[in-house]
């Protein structure tokens, strides 16, 4: 995780610990960069998060698939006279 300190500076245990509460805090989630923002005694934390893989799911045929690999061809045929609408 990259971090960033802006406005002043702060010990390394209090970095650690403000990462230690962004891992809690968002548990499902890869934090890939933190910026702590010091304001006199406040300190405001802005997080950004790594982006997650994206599965296509469809519904064809009341079947739920995310790749057409173990279709059969009248499936695959089925598939193909679609419509197909943009989004």
């Amino acid at each position: 995780m990259k971090i960033n300190v802006i406005g002043g500076n702060i010990p390394k245990q209090e970095i650690d610990a403000y990462a230690e509460y962004g891992k809690k805090k968002y548990p499902d989630k890869v934090i890939k960069e933190m910026t702590v923002s010091i304001d006199g005694d406040y300190a405001d934390l802005k997080f950004e998060f790594a982006d997650v893989p994206f599965d296509r799911i469809r519904r064809i045929t009341g079947y739920l698939v995310g790749t057409l690999d173990r279709f059969n061809n009248g499936k695959r045929a089925e598939e193909r006279a679609r419509i197909k609408h943009t989004v």
